[in-house]
């Protein structure tokens, strides 16, 4: 039984895996600003509630690889290439076990507040370790992008020009999307 279950969680997250890729090439050519949208937080809080948060951490890392090899990241990377790297593998990584994690522990008590809270919690951590990321890695270039584009605070900036409207779109998008990923969770779960 357990060996069966292994199977089944290893095949979903390869399938999740190609999903996480495929949306996120598809997703870089819907841009925010300067930035693409991650479309890619759905199916990694599916997969870290369907399967569990190593899986979740597992889509997240791939998340933020493919954002790497994309060239979603270069104009981070032409600053401070370890910094980039750092942060986009840790804000991919953390999401998604953040996410496996608070749907484990939820899910006995109601299973649809698990799910909302993963989904939620998803984005908050994915931008929450970006907007450290560019505190420890990035902050001057981030103020001198503030300032060229009109912003007198640099906090400002970080919070409504770099990271808000995009952060906005993706609690929107997982929020919205909640109930068909727990109809989904539950396709699986009688199967």
């Amino acid at each position: 039984m357990k060996k069966t279950e292994s199977i089944k969680k290893l095949t979903l997250g390869a399938v999740f895996t190609a999903l996480v890729v495929i949306l996120q090439l598809l997703g870089s050519f819907i841009r925010f600003g300067p930035f693409s949208i991650s479309l890619v937080l759905v199916p990694i809080v599916l997969g870290a509630a369907l399967c569990n948060s190593a899986i979740g951490g597992w889509l997240g890392l791939v998340f933020g690889t493919t954002v790497l090899l994309s060239g979603d990241a270069s104009a981070f990377l032409a600053v401070n290439p370890i910094g980039t790297v750092i942060t986009v593998l840790v804000k991919g990584a953390l999401c998604g076990f953040a996410a496996g994690v608070v749907y484990s522990l939820l899910k006995g008590k109601n299973k649809y507040l698990a799910v909302l809270m993963a989904a939620i919690v998803c984005p908050v951590v994915n931008t929450g370790i970006f907007l450290i990321g560019c505190r420890l890695f990035f902050m001057q270039t981030i103020t001198e992008w503030g300032l060229a584009l009109g912003f007198s605070n640099v906090g400002e900036y970080m919070f409504i020009g770099l990271a808000g409207g995009n952060f906005l779109f993706e609690l929107g998008a997982n929020m919205l999307l909640t109930p068909a990923i727990l109809r989904v969770l539950n396709i699986f779960e009688k199967n």
